[in-house]
């Protein structure tokens, strides 16, 4: 069924990269973020560069049939981070070292977040704060 709304969108996205066993996805609720570039940002990381197409392909595949066309991409091909740019909606799909180096959660910590339940709907979550180091 075609998502109405852009959390559903996000939430659709989300669900498609967890049927790829994609792992750590967070939904970013960027609405009230006044400088955000997007609305929602979907953060998957995945084990390998095969799972990043996996998850990519089904997204964009299921999107386009659906009527959302193709998005703008950044990391196709041999990449440890692909971005799909469906304007109001970001997808990443992140290999965890890369996850793990940019901390994109911790740059947009201000937003909402939602995490999956293992069945695919929507719960809120707090993003875990900045482990500081001690000296």
């Amino acid at each position: 069924m075609k998502p109405r709304s852009t959390k559903g969108r996000a939430v659709l996205c989300a669900r498609l990269a967890q049927e790829k066993l994609a792992h750590e996805i967070l939904i970013l609720d960027l609405t009230d973020i006044e400088t955000s570039p997007a609305d929602f940002f979907v953060i998957a990381t995945v084990d390998s560069e095969a799972q990043i197409k996996a998850v990519t392909d089904s997204i964009e595949s299921t999107l386009k049939t659906m009527g959302f066309g193709y998005p703008n991409h950044e990391g196709k091909g041999t990449s440890t981070w692909v971005i799909l740019d469906y304007f109001d909606v970001v997808v990443h799909v992140m290999l965890g070292s890369a996850r793990e180096f940019y901390k994109l959660e911790r740059l947009w910590g201000d937003a909402k977040a939602y995490t999956l339940t293992p069945a695919g709907a929507a719960r809120a979550t707090t993003i875990k704060p900045k482990k500081v180091a001690k000296a």
